[in-house]
Parts: structure tokens; sequence; C-alpha cells
């Protein structure tokens, strides 16, 4: 059995889990192969994603020589090629990309499925439902691999029509949802008869997140957001929030651990309501970095407009912190109010406010237990070995049906 993992860009700072799940599954089931379609867009700062991308396969950094290689081939094999065409313009039609972008994926699959049999690749499991998983059903069309993918949302839930998660549904083999209410979400897109193929396998993390957690230091006056600086990530609407509670008497400091593109606006009203001494932007840094400033803080703040389950919540509990964030999608599958962390809802900065003066006023002791009580939830739910065997098992069934 050679199994391989397709994403549309990887390693990236923002799929540390993927990495995760991928060694894990390693571990489990022998040698995986790395393909992703494009490199990070993002610097690659941690150590780990560095050796991960000198063993992946990027699609879109192949010499000319390869694709033309590959385009003879499928000339060779004119039936093949003309079932991929026809399943990229099926997936094109009316969909999120259009057609134009489905050729550049059917190209895209020409090449993947010229060096998937020269690896002798069985499956491949994607993540994310959108590009990749085109491709992948693509690559399937013409005689590839068998295919599985995970959902996580919000981008594939917000379009599911214009991204066809149903016909991608019924063409795999299995979708991983991510948490129940993404595996309901996708229920709505097919017949009953496939519903059977949607499981729950949830993203993980493990023991250098257990190992590392250690009490809040009662002296902490920090709260530290992680992430990508963008619209849905709701940091402009945590800073505007932060600096009213500042005003209102709040002592604390912010640290958006992370970077992106709306960092120039963030920035601009540190400065216009006067907080830059109390808010710190870290950039792009390592996940042991990242780590350190979760420990540091007396919790994690999240005020997102749009998510699955994001796995910085599942961080900050395995390291015994509490969060502050929204009950959207899934997460209220894993926070729990005023048991292992505080929820309010989303787009509202009176009530982030609020949040965050209600943080500061629990006592340490308090925001201990419900620390513990997180990372309780985390290993029981989350915990990479155990989720990952679920995945191995769905695919060892996999290729066993198919013989």
């Amino acid at each position: 059995m050679r199994v391989a993992y397709l994403t549309n860009a990887y390693p990236s700072v923002s799929h540390t889990f993927i990495r995760r799940e991928l060694t894990e599954l390693e571990r489990q089931v022998g040698d995986v192969a790395r393909f992703s379609i494009r490199p990070s867009p993002y610097e690659i700062v941690d150590p780990d994603d560095r050796r991960e991308n000198d063993r992946t396969f990027h699609v879109l950094q192949q010499p000319v020589a390869r694709w033309v290689r590959a385009g003879l081939d499928g000339l060779r094999h004119p039936g093949r090629t003309i079932a991929g065409l026809r399943r990229a313009l099926t997936l094109g039609k009316k969909s999120y990309r259009g057609l134009p972008l489905h050729v550049v994926y059917f190209a895209e699959a020409l090449l993947l499925l010229e060096e998937m049999q020269r690896q002798g690749i069985d499956h491949v499991h994607v993540h994310f439902g959108t590009n990749p998983t085109a491709v992948a059903s693509i690559l399937h069309a013409m005689g590839g691999p068998s295919y599985s993918f995970t959902v996580h949302g919000p981008d594939e839930l917000d379009a599911p029509e214009a991204h066809k998660l149903g016909p991608k549904i019924e063409d795999s083999a299995f979708v991983v949802a991510i948490t129940d209410f993404c595996a309901g979400q996708l229920r709505r897109w097919v017949g009953h008869d496939h519903w059977e193929k949607i499981r729950v396998v949830h993203c993980t993390v493990g023991d250098e997140f257990f190992g590392q957690a250690r009490p809040i230091d009662p002296d902490s006056k920090q709260l530290v957001a992680v992430g990508r600086l963008s619209a849905q990530k709701g940091q402009v609407l945590l800073v505007e929030a932060f600096a009213d509670a500042v005003d209102q008497g709040l002592d604390a400091t912010l640290v958006l651990a992370g970077d992106g593109d709306m960092r120039p606006q963030i920035e601009a009203i540190a400065r216009e309501r006067g907080i830059e001494g109390r808010l710190r932007i870290t950039g792009w840094i390592t996940g042991e970095q990242v780590r350190e400033e979760i420990l540091a803080s007396r919790a994690m703040v999240l005020p997102s407009f749009a998510e699955g389950l994001p796995m910085v919540i599942m961080e900050a509990f395995a390291l015994r912190r509490p969060v502050l964030t929204t009950y959207i999608a899934g997460i209220p599958e894993l926070v729990v109010d005023g048991e292992n962390g505080f929820l309010i809802p989303s787009g509202s900065p009176a009530r982030i406010t609020e949040g965050l003066h209600r943080v500061m006023a629990t006592p340490i002791d308090q925001l201990d237990e419900m620390g513990r009580k997180g990372q309780e939830a985390v290993r029981k739910q989350h915990y990479t070995p155990v989720e990952t065997a679920k995945l191995a098992d769905h695919i060892r069934r996999t290729l066993g049906r198919m013989g």
C-alpha cells in the first residue's frame, strides 16, 4: 500500500496540523508521498517545515520538460485523457473557479498521473475540498489512484455548490469532516445513499504540546491571538475592542502571533487609539515560539467570523490555557462557556470588550482549572495517534475493497 497526500500549498505556516497528521499516518501505514500544487506563499521559518518542503513534489515548480512529457503521454492514451478532460469540464461548469482554471487543473492532473504512477501510489488523501480535490477527481477519472479528502470549512461550506462538493463526495472513496457540524453540512449536498462516506476525524495535537504545559504565571497580563492576520479571523475587531477595554481601565497587553494582509490596518488602529505600547505583532514565528507566546499568556483570544474548528484552540487547550472565542461552526463542540473557555457572539466589538474584562477579572486558580479541563477535552477528542488511526483505518478499508 502506497499512500500520498495532496494539498494546495504545503508546507505552510498555517497548516502545521497537516504535517502533524501526515507524520503520524506515516508511522502507522508506512511511507507517505507528499504532493502539493504550489509551495507555501509565506516564508518558511520552522525547521520541520523546511524538511517537509524538501520532501514535497510541487506541481507548479516542475520544469517545462516534465509538462511536455506529461502532455505527450496523454496523447498516447486518448481514452483516459478524454475522460479526465470531461471530468474537468463537468466540475468547472458553473463552478467557483470556472472552466478555464479547471482546464489548468486537468493539466496538473496529467502531470501528477505520470508522477504517481512512477511512484506506485495507490490512494491519495487530499486536504481541503477546493481545487486540490478537483485535481484528484480528474486524476481518478484518468485511471489514477482512489482519493479521499478532508473538509475543514469555512471556504468549502461557504460555497458548496460552486465548489461542487456534492459531485466530489459522490466520486470519492470517503470524505473526512473535522467536526460533527461539518459532517452535517456535507450531508446537505449529497443523497442519503452517500452519507456513509462521510466520516468524522478530528484535527489533532500531539505530545509536543501536552508535554510543555505549565500553570499560568499569576503575574501575566498578556493575552494572545494566534493566526494569520486576515479579515475572517477578526483581529481588526479585536484590536478595536481591546483599545476600548484599555480606555475603560483594563490592565493588559495583547500579542498577535502571526502576520498577514491586515497588518497595516491593525497597526494604523493601534496608532490612532494610542495602544502601541500594549500591542505586539510577532510576524511569522516558529511553532516553538508560538507555544511560548501561548504559555506566557493568561488566555488565548480568537474572535473569528468564520471557522471550521481552529487548530490554535486545540493547541492552547493542550498547553492548559483557556480560550475566549466565538460560538460559530464546530467551536462549541470543544469550547464550553464557563468550563474551559469563554464564548461570545461573532462580530460584536462590545461583546469582545466584555469578554476581555471577564478573562482578566477571573482569578488565576480558576483560569488554571479551566485550562486543565480544556486539556482533558482536547486529549480525549483530538489526540494525534488516536484520530490519525481512524484515518489510517478508513484508507486501509478503501484499499481492501479495491483488492
